[in-house]
């Protein structure tokens, strides 16, 4: 598809940013962050359920969780969870470096900073936060950043608890454990700019980069996950949630645009059937007794149990469960996805269907189940095993999900599959899951404040792009650099020491990275050392060729400027050729033209990282030309 498709569809995409701060404490309360560790000291069991609103209304999000009927199981490590998480204690004050660096990436996207930080509650009913709810507060509204000839609308920035990681969901358990959960973390949402699913990734790391250029946010995997949001004309929004990489975006938001294109379609054929939300028709029924005797192995084992088999009749719809949807997938996993989901009916397949009956149960099987339904050739049939709650939760929702088509694409939030393709994970949580919290007053935001953090500020990611570009630094370090630690260094080595822009480029980027190749960590190595090998740069004392030597030195904490070498002065420059020549000379196996290059690498064996290579090359040509 191209650009032109898109428009045409009325693709539209925003984002949802979530970036973990680096501060030295948990958002609310005093436990340390960062501590990563699946030990754990103790286990605790939560059943959760919905509250209401302020406006006295349930948020469908919370009713849909509910009637999951999970056990929640959290794995406590005691060095990183305190009885706060635990909502057994009320919170601390927000904690104010997480506050300063929020204003920061507020300041950083254009956003106005609020007067007032008021502090919400956002229900969460599937455990991810123990209790029941996160603690959010917008920071920032209104702002834009840079994107190609066109601006990215920001809505607000939001500072909130970060979540639970889950480790298993099997059935009606799902565990987490909870070594991150209360770490601060922002959330940055765009308005719908993005045009084409290309733009979308593009933007997301247009955002993650400027976080990434403060140096006041974590890195590595789950530090940063954006929700993709994507609607074409016609259908409404979708949230993929927590896509952890910019590359998976594209091929996400282009299945995801094309599967509300074609519920669009299926709701048209739908309603060219006279099928409408209120002509709708189904039934449903037990249908154990009719296949007792299956050989299909899932019923077969299903009888074993002990558990009921029940069928549904969708009036009218015969052939539409096999109504493709995304790439290599129909409208039938839409069932699927949420008898898995709100059903708990977790091993695959869990439904079969009339439309596809040649791989599941019999010819004769199947004529039982349809008369026992009341089903003709018009009508197609869902068949689903359990135990009898489960059964009776995954007939409603699939009559539920049936009469949506009807309606149009469902507001949801989806999973981002490995194949690309997107899955149910629950309904679009509403306004009606949020509330005042009581336990914390609001924060005044000075001026003052505001101001000194803006003085503070360095340069924006998109900025030092075009900077390093004017100057002729390499396009390949260009990004890698400007998201640096070491990007204020660059600048104060080509402004203040005067270094050549791709030298120092070089020896910020280029050869720290050659030696992380080798297995080297550069990350204990102080921004002070590093001012020391530049400066040793500046002042002649070190060239490119002895950089990565000095980076080693300073990994293994023995460099030191003051104790480099002089370079040699042109007499002994000269001396030092010379015996190199006759060293070569005196191996006597050589060709003569090649006498010159074996002489410049004797040279540089004790010269490199004192003198220029250029320089040993044209003193070599000097010498052999007299």
């Amino acid at each position: 598809m191209t650009a032109e498709d898109y428009a045409a569809v009325g693709f539209k995409a925003g984002l949802e940013v979530h970036q973990q701060l680096m501060t030295k404490r948990k958002l609310f309360c005093r436990c340390p962050t960062g501590r990563y560790d699946k030990t754990y000291h103790a286990e605790i069991l939560r059943h959760m359920r919905p509250t209401l609103s302020e406006l006295g209304e349930y948020d469908g999000t919370a009713l849909m969780e509910f009637k999951t009927r999970k056990e929640i199981i959290y794995r406590i490590n005691k060095e990183t969870v305190c009885t706060y998480e635990m909502d057994d204690t009320p919170p601390f004050m927000m904690d104010e470096e997480a506050l300063d660096i929020s204003i920061e990436i507020c300041l950083m996207a254009g956003l106005t900073v609020v007067d007032e930080v008021h502090i919400a509650r956002k229900q969460y009913l599937d455990g991810s936060i123990p209790t029941g709810f996160q603690r959010t507060a917008i920071i920032g509204l209104n702002g834009s950043v840079p994107f190609g000839d066109r601006e990215i609308g920001i809505s607000h920035l939001s500072l909130e608890e970060d979540s639970c990681r889950e480790i298993s969901d099997v059935g009606h358990r799902r565990t987490y454990i909870t070594d991150r959960l209360g770490m601060p973390l922002i959330e940055l949402v765009t308005h719908p700019h993005m045009r084409t699913p290309w733009e979308v990734e593009k933007v997301a790391d247009l955002l993650r980069r400027m976080m990434r250029t403060t140096t006041h946010v974590r890195r590595g995997p789950g530090s940063t996950r954006a929700d993709t949001n994507v609607s074409v004309e016609g259908g409404t929004r979708a949230e993929i949630k927590g896509v952890c990489r910019t590359s998976l975006m594209p091929l996400l938001t282009y299945n995801e645009a094309r599967r509300q294109w074609n519920l669009l379609r299926l709701r048209e054929e739908l309603h060219r059937r006279g099928i409408t939300k209120d002509t709708f028709q189904s039934q449903s029924a037990d249908v154990t007794r009719a296949l007792k005797k299956t050989l299909y192995i899932p019923i077969e084992q299903a009888v074993a149990d002990n558990h009921v088999i029940k069928a549904v009749k969708l009036k009218g719809w015969a052939e539409l469960l096999r109504w493709e949807v995304q790439t290599g997938t129909f409208f039938s996993r839409e069932l699927s996805d949420r008898v898995r989901v709100i059903a708990c009916l977790m091993t695959l397949p869990n439904i079969i269907h009339s439309d596809n009956p040649s791989e599941n149960i019999s010819a004769a099987e199947w004529q039982e189940v349809k008369r026992v339904v009341e089903a003709t050739k018009e009508d197609t049939v869902v068949l689903v095993w359990g135990d009898e709650q489960d059964t009776k939760t995954a007939v409603e929702e699939i009559i539920i999900r049936a009469r949506e088509a009807t309606i149009g694409v469902p507001s949801e939030t989806r999973q981002a599959l490995r194949d690309g393709t997107t899955g149910f994970e629950r309904i679009l949580p509403g306004p009606d899951r949020m509330y005042p919290d009581t336990d914390l007053p609001p924060i005044t935001v000075k001026r003052e404040r505001v101001e000194r953090i803006r003085a503070n500020l360095t340069m924006p990611f998109w900025e030092r792009v075009r900077y390093y570009r004017e100057l002729g630094v390499p396009e390949g370090y260009i990004t890698r650099l400007a998201i640096s630690r070491y990007a204020p260094l660059f600048r104060e080595a080509v402004e203040t020491m005067d270094i050549d822009p791709v030298l120092a480029s070089y020896a910020l980027y280029q050869a720290p990275k050659e030696l992380e190749r080798k297995g080297y960590s550069t990350n204990g190595v102080s921004l002070e050392t590093v001012r020391g090998i530049l400066l040793a740069l500046s002042k002649g004392k070190l060239f490119r060729e002895g950089v990565t030597a000095a980076w080693k030195q300073a990994i293994e904490g023995s460099f030191s400027r003051e104790q480099l070498p002089s370079p040699p002065s042109d007499a002994e420059l000269n001396d030092i050729i010379r015996e190199s020549e006759m060293q070569v000379r005196a191996n006597k196996v050589f060709d003569e033209g090649n006498v010159p290059v074996l002489t410049i690498a004797e040279v540089m064996k004790s010269m490199r990282g004192r003198i220029p290579g250029r320089l040993v090359a044209e003193k070599v040509k000097t010498q052999a030309g007299k």
